[in-house]
C-alpha cells in the first residue's frame, strides 16, 4: 500500500485532519506509525462505537500499529462512581474485542490499555502538574465544554480532564489521536499547550458524531438514542421501527448516518450489495452498491423508511451475531455494573 493509499483510508468518513499534510508525511517517512483512541468507561458500549472501531481497524489496514485506552480515570473525573471503575473496565475489556471480531478484524493486532496503569505514575503526574501552570480555568472549561458534564457547579475533576487527554498523547508515545468531532476542542487544547512544556504536537483525526435513532447525538444515557450490543432482535426491531427517519429527509438521520458510517463501509469492504427485501407487489427487491445510490434513492422517495427500517434491522443483528455469542457472560458483567 502506497502512502497515497494509506491517506485515502484513513481520510474515508473523516470529518477534519488536523493536518493532512502532518499525516502525508508520517505515513511517508515512517514505517510504522502509533495511533490511539481514548475511551472514557462511562455509559455501556452501543453500535455508535461501531463509528470508530471502523476507524481503528482503517488504521491498522494502514499498518499502523494502534493503542485502545480504556480510560477508567478519565470516566471517573466525569461522574462514574470510582467504586465500579474496575468493573467497567473488565466489562469494556470483555465486549470491545469482540466487536472488532465481529466486522472481521483480528483484535490481537489492538493493544488496549488501562489508563490508571500508566496515569498514576510520577512522572505523568508531574507532568499534570507542569502544564497546570501553563493554563488557565477557562481553557481547560473551554476545551471540556463538549465532553465533560459540567453543570451549574463544575468540579475540579471536569478541568484536569483535557490536561490528562493531552499527556495521553505523550506518554502513550503516540503520532496520532482519533476521535469524534465532539472532542475537537480537547485535541486543539493539546496541540497549543503540549509545545508549552516542551512535547511536540501530534496529528488529530476526528470522524462525525452519528445521531442517535431520536433525531440528535447517540447517547449511551438515553436508550431511546441507541442500541445497546446486548440487545435483542425483537427489541432492535422495536427500536428501529420506531425511530426518526422521515420520508427523503437525510439531516438528522440516524437511520442513514449508521447505514453510512458503519454498514456500508463493511459492505464496500466486503464487495457485498445492500439488499432492500420487498414483496413484488411492493416493487420487488432492491439492491445497492454503495451509500450514496441508498441516500439518493431515499431522497426521490423511492425507499421507504420502513423498508429502509427492515433492511437495516437484520443487518444490525447479523453484525452483533458474534457478541451474542458471548451473552450471557457479558448480560452477568453488565448487571453488576450498570443496573
Amino acid at each position: 500500500m502506497t502512502p497515497e493509499q494509506k491517506l485515502e483510508l484513513i481520510k474515508r468518513n473523516t470529518q477534519e485532519i488536523v493536518t493532512e499534510e502532518e499525516l502525508l508525511r508520517l505515513i511517508t517517512k515512517k514505517t510504522q506509525p502509533v495511533a490511539y483512541l481514548g475511551t472514557a468507561i462511562t455509559g455501556r458500549p452501543h453500535i455508535g462505537y461501531f463509528v470508530w472501531v471502523l476507524k481503528l481497524a482503517d488504521f491498522l489496514k494502514a499498518g499502523f500499529k494502534v493503542k485502545l485506552l480504556l480510560a477508567d480515570l478519565h470516566g471517573a473525573l466525569d461522574g462514574t462512581p470510582w467504586e465500579l471503575l474496575d468493573k467497567r473496565y473488565n466489562y469494556y475489556q470483555e465486549i470491545i474485542p469482540l466487536m472488532f471480531n465481529a466486522i472481521g478484524v483480528d483484535p490481537k493486532n489492538l493493544e488496549i490499555i488501562k489508563g490508571s496503569e500508566f496515569q498514576l505514575k510520577p512522572e505523568y503526574m508531574f507532568d499534570v502538574l507542569r502544564m497546570s501552570s501553563f493554563t488557565n480555568i477557562n481553557d481547560c472549561k473551554r476545551a471540556a465544554a463538549e465532553v465533560v458534564k459540567f453543570g451549574d457547579n463544575p468540579k475540579l475533576s471536569g478541568l484536569i480532564y483535557p490536561i490528562m487527554q493531552a499527556l495521553d498523547e505523550v506518554h502513550l508515545e503516540v503520532d496520532i489521536q482519533y476521535g469524534g468531532i465532539d472532542q475537537r476542542k480537547i485535541l486543539m487544547f493539546a496541540r497549543e499547550f503540549l509545545p508549552k512544556i516542551d512535547y511536540r504536537p501530534r496529528i488529530e483525526i476526528m470522524t462525525p458524531l452519528v445521531p442517535g435513532l431520536i433525531g440528535k447525538k447517540m447517547s449511551a444515557s438515553d436508550p431511546k438514542s441507541k442500541i445497546d450490543l446486548l440487545d435483542n432482535e425483537a427489541a432492535i426491531k422495536d427500536k428501529l421501527n420506531s425511530a426518526y427517519c422521515e420520508s427523503g429527509v437525510v439531516e438528522d438521520n440516524g437511520i442513514l448516518a449508521f447505514l453510512k458510517h458503519v454498514i456500508m463501509v463493511i459492505k464496500g469492504d466486503n464487495h457485498e450489495k445492500f439488499i432492500i427485501e420487498r414483496p413484488e407487489k411492493f416493487g420487488g427487491n432492491l439492491e445497492f452498491n454503495n451509500y450514496l445510490e441508498i441516500e439518493a434513492a431515499f431522497v426521490k422517495k423511492d425507499l421507504h423508511p420502513l423498508d429502509l427500517k427492515n433492511a437495516l434491522a437484520k443487518e444490525v443483528n447479523k453484525l452483533l451475531g458474534t457478541i451474542r455469542t458471548h451473552q450471557e457472560n457479558l448480560e452477568k458483567i453488565a448487571k453488576e455494573v450498570y443496573s
